[in-house]
């Protein structure tokens, strides 16, 4: 099983919660991630690709 959460360059991300079979079918859902302003990292384990991001907080709205 995968770890839920792990640090690359100090910094925080979050599994998907999904094993993917290869670059290929991972790829398309990494830019989704991207796009929709997460910073994501890739994976190889066991046999499988994983996907972690982590979203960057641009702006705080204080009430």
């Amino acid at each position: 099983m995968a770890e839920l959460a792990r640090f690359f360059q100090g910094k925080k991300y979050m599994w998907d919660g999904q094993e993917y079979e290869s670059e290929e079918q991972a790829a398309p859902v990494a830019e989704k991630y991207e796009k929709d302003g997460f910073e994501v990292e890739t994976v190889s384990q066991d046999g499988k690709v994983l996907l972690y991001s982590r979203r960057v907080v641009t702006e705080i709205v204080v009430e």
